[in-house]
């Protein structure tokens, strides 16, 4: 069974794409950015970026009728290394024990020349 899930709260897709696809026990949750889903504006600064991200990836999960707990995979898009430490003290606010896998990387760019970028695997079995 594949199953697209589709929030309100979180931006929408801005190519083909879906915000998230459900096949059989797992939750796979496209990119988010910083993009504030009610005026389509990218937030200010590092800071506000990520915490948008994490409220996007929080509002598809939600209507996937799961949260951050599930989440078994994470990967955070950098456009610099440099703001590890900012991105990883946010993200970490947002997480309980035990924390999900992760991996982090730099790109040379992202969408929209956002800052960073966010997506999630959930286990739901």
């Amino acid at each position: 069974m594949v199953k697209e899930i589709h929030s309100k709260n979180a931006p929408a897709a801005i190519g083909p794409y879906s915000q998230a696809i459900q096949a059989g026990d797992f939750i796979y949750v496209s990119g988010q950015i910083g993009m504030d889903p009610e005026n389509g504006e990218v937030a200010d600064g590092l800071e506000n970026q990520t915490k948008q991200v994490l409220e996007n990836l929080k509002a598809i999960l939600s209507e996937a009728g799961t949260d951050f707990s599930q989440v078994v995979k994470f990967t955070i898009y950098l456009k610099s290394m440099d703001t590890f430490a900012t991105v990883n003290e946010i993200y970490g606010s947002y997480l309980e024990k035990p924390y999900p896998a992760r991996a982090t990387v730099e790109v040379s760019r992202l969408p929209k020349d956002v800052l960073v970028e966010m997506d999630v695997v959930v286990y739901t079995g």
